[in-house]
């Protein structure tokens, strides 16, 4: 098959730098075992641009200090950038407010606030929480310990044999005693977008609240939490080009002001006396301790690098790119790619004849090509397909197709190795 290129995919892609893009990744001209990095891991970590790692770098090269309460001019230039960073979030996200931007760690530990604080005060015995088969661990955990300690049940939606929710199922899961929905907004073994404005639609007409982990839809799409309907948000940084170690929970203003605090100590108070405390005002109720403020300062960049490119052409990119890919993918024998063909992103999750996954990813890393082999964090996901690992070629703004060919003359070396026939 011939290679398409930047500027014979579609005069959309004309216009798409992709040498220019990837002359903004440093890690993208290394060599790993003595050839080019094919770098097929971005759902499980993006690289990052030299605007990123200069933005870090300046932080801590001209402003750091502990941001708020601080009246030197380090520290509020610090609080200047830290809380810039939060407006930048809540525009990026469609928010009302940038008080409804709470920073994390990433997607894991916003989803563990939300059920640790609403949860826990809304979530009782004969409750159910509602949940998807396709669910990253992080989506499930939180809820499950929930409903243990508190006597609640926790259901999940079916999955269908082309990846996509079975729609029928969670219309007749979805009762009274519903509580709390959580989805992922985009699968991050099947690539799947999933329609969340019905889903949380059908959740407030039973009165109950919708949670969407975002972690695989914010790097690939314009996200629209007014659009979109649901109550709660989380995503993490690090998989769109942010740093690592920071993400932000969205939360509708009300649903936040009503859930006590979290974690206690600094930041996180107004007033603290020794019979109690009053709580800080949104966002800081829920931010105690010294928050991270380089990564905050980082993601903000990131998102501001997204939006030089343009959201619409990357995806518009990354859409042929993906179909290019499960069209080449898809000519090898013996190759099962998991997931629909259409209506999903970049993240192809396959299993190869009988070659484990792990062997499969040693394998292409010697051709330098950087995949996932594993559960992916899905293992009641693995269950229901069956397997108990796939390998997962994942695709961001900088990848090519002449790095998918890469990646399928790879598979062609494990084949022989392995002798598949």
């Amino acid at each position: 098959m011939e290679t398409p290129d930047s500027t014979s995919v579609t005069s959309s892609h004309a216009a798409y730098d992709i040498e220019r893009i990837r002359a903004d990744f440093p890690i993208l001209a290394r060599l790993v075992h003595g050839v080019p990095l094919v770098y097929l891991d971005n759902a499980a970590s993006s690289q990052k641009p030299y605007s990123v790692i200069q933005a870090v770098d300046a932080y801590y090269r001209e402003i750091h200090a502990n941001v708020h309460r601080g009246a030197h001019e380090l520290s509020i230039r610090a609080t200047e950038a830290y809380e810039g960073a939060r407006d930048v979030v809540a525009d990026h996200m469609g928010a009302a407010s940038s008080s409804e931007i709470i920073f994390v760690r990433g997607t894991t530990e916003a989803i563990n606030l939300v059920a640790s604080t609403w949860g826990a005060a809304h979530v009782g015995s004969g409750d159910e929480i509602l949940l998807t088969k396709m669910e990253h661990h992080s989506n499930l955990v939180p809820w499950q310990i929930l409903a243990e300690r508190v006597g609640a049940t926790v259901r999940y939606v079916d999955v269908a044999t082309d990846g996509s929710l079975v729609m029928e199922d969670y219309d007749r899961l979805l009762t009274s005693r519903t509580r709390l929905v959580g989805v992922t907004h985009v699968s991050n073994t099947l690539g799947v977008v999933n329609p969340v404005a019905e889903i949380a639609t059908k959740a407030h007409d039973v009165g109950a609240v919708c949670l969407v982990d975002g972690a695989q839809a914010t790097p690939h799409m314009q996200i629209d939490v007014g659009t979109l309907g649901c109550d709660f948000y989380a995503f993490s940084g690090h998989k769109m080009l942010a740093p690592t170690g920071i993400g932000a929970l969205w939360g509708r203003r009300e649903l936040l002001d009503s859930m006590p605090p979290w974690q206690g100590g600094g930041e996180m108070i107004s007033e603290v006396r020794l019979d109690g405390f009053t709580a800080a005002p949104l966002p800081h109720k829920f931010e105690a301790g010294t928050p991270h403020v380089a990564g905050a300062i980082g993601l903000a960049e990131a998102i501001r690098y997204l939006r030089r490119i343009g959201l619409d052409a990357i995806h518009a990119w990354e859409s042929a790119l993906t179909t290019y890919a499960m069209e080449r993918l898809g000519e090898i024998d013996r190759l099962e790619i998991y997931g629909p063909k259409q209506n999903r992103v970049g993240v192809i999750s396959f299993c190869y004849a009988d070659i484990h996954a792990h062997d499969l990813a040693t394998i292409l890393d010697q051709k330098g090509v950087a995949i996932r082999a594993g559960h992916h964090c899905n293992q009641p996901l693995m269950e229901h397909l069956g397997v108990d690992a796939t390998a997962r070629a994942s695709i961001y703004l900088y990848n090519t197709h002449s790095e998918i060919d890469v990646l399928v003359e790879a598979l062609g070396l494990a084949a022989h190795l392995f002798g598949v026939t």
